[in-house]
């Protein structure tokens, strides 16, 4: 069975006909959400091999643990933070390609670390950069749709016709200009960071030769996502919407929505978007030099109706009927403290990535949220359950 399974990874073709040869891929925070779902696939369709980076592997365990698996071998863990360890550019040489995932990216921690966003996302990343370039080695560093800030159409009167216009509010890779709030709102210090770091691997590239593709997803969700307060995270930790909501559905608690829940999102799923990277890892020819959105146009909502949604979802997946207030409004200053600000409306283009790669996301929010909220429900609510009933300490 392995063998044949082997045969037929190896028999596969790149997009232009080509055979694909297997790579050693360098990934840092393989053991993150995102680094999770792509180790998975690489190891179940793909005869690459994996270095994988990052301080916990409690996500990709099940890659890890068994001798008898067909990608034996072919995945290794290396414990390590890139801020300080001298392992890391041995690591990029011994590599075809790197892969960059790590990064601070939840919003609760853009206002209340905001030197550690900066830190994490801008100079913790240019090593990683400089030895990428210096040793001729591809990287795909993973970006993010924030880069973009808020769009053109946020600044027109509330009650301008051009609002509606997608040419304002659409967000172009090649076109698109990055605008961020005031210096006081610290919520754009990841961004910020984010942008600095893409306008240096460009220059390495047009400058070095660095060869390198920056992916900027636009809200990938699905299982693994961020944590649960509490119970696989901080107590007082506040993960990103997703996990936020699905916190106090498992809670059976009103979901907070953030000055009302009106900024605008598009939400694609997470074995969607990974189908993404592996065309980019696969195609280097059309991938090089590019950026890329990665996202669904079709799945966009307020964030209220995506809390709507997922609440009636929850009650589908869980048979937990919903609480009598299902939702409370609470304000940004409240939630996230003094600096707050946000973008309205986040809507990729798709062209680039469309003609490059060939790629279109397939799954509808309803479905992605059924997945996602399904295995939310399996693995978290015994264990919510057992802690709602410890008692308090006096």
């Amino acid at each position: 069975m392995a063998s044949s399974a082997s045969s037929a990874a190896s028999a596969r073709v790149d997009l232009d006909g080509n055979p694909i040869k297997p790579l050693t891929i360098c990934m840092i925070g393989a053991g993150g959400f995102i680094g999770s779902h792509l180790c998975e696939k690489l190891m179940n369709e793909t005869q690459h091999k994996i270095l994988a980076l990052d301080v916990y592997n409690d996500k990709i365990k099940h890659l890890l643990e068994p001798d008898n698996l067909p990608w034996h071998g072919r995945i290794t863990f290396h414990r390590l933070n890139i801020k300080h360890d001298s392992r890391l550019e041995g690591l990029i040489k011994m590599s075809d390609l790197t892969i960059n995932l790590a990064a601070i990216c939840t919003p609760a921690d853009y206002n209340t670390r905001p030197l550690d966003t900066i830190y994490s996302n801008f100079i913790d990343a240019l090593p990683v950069v400089k030895y990428c370039s210096e040793n001729n080695k591809r990287l795909i560093h993973f970006s993010t749709c924030e880069v973009y800030g808020k769009t053109i159409g946020s600044f027109l009167p509330k009650d301008s016709p051009l609002r509606q216009d997608p040419a304002y509010y659409v967000l172009k890779e090649d076109e698109s200009p990055c605008i961020f709030g005031s210096i006081e709102k610290q919520r754009w210090s990841y961004a910020c960071a984010k942008q600095l770091i893409e306008r240096l691997i460009y220059a390495e590239g047009a400058e070095n030769g660095l060869e390198f593709t920056i992916v900027r997803p636009f809200n990938w969700i699905g299982p693994r996502m961020d944590f649960i307060p509490g119970v696989d995270g901080p107590s007082e930790g506040v993960p990103r919407v997703l996990a936020c909501f699905s916190n106090n559905l498992l809670r059976g608690e009103p979901l907070k929505l953030v000055d009302g829940g009106q900024s605008q999102r598009t939400f694609v799923y997470i074995k969607d978007a990974i189908e993404a990277v592996t065309l980019m890892i696969e195609n280097p020819a059309r991938a090089n030099g590019h950026i890329f959105n990665v996202g669904n146009p079709n799945n966009e909502v307020t964030v209220r109706q995506l809390a709507e949604m997922m609440i009636k979802v929850y009650s589908k997946v869980s048979g937990v009927q919903p609480p009598e207030t299902p939702t409370v409004d609470v304000s940004s200053k409240e939630f996230y403290g003094e600096g707050y600000d946000d973008s309205d409306k986040r809507i990729p283009d798709m062209t680039i990535i469309n003609r490059q790669l060939g790629w279109n996301p397939k799954t509808s929010l309803w479905d992605l949220l059924e997945s996602t909220l399904t295995y939310q429900h399996r693995t978290y609510a015994e264990a919510i359950k057992k802690v709602i009933a410890k008692p308090v300490a006096n």
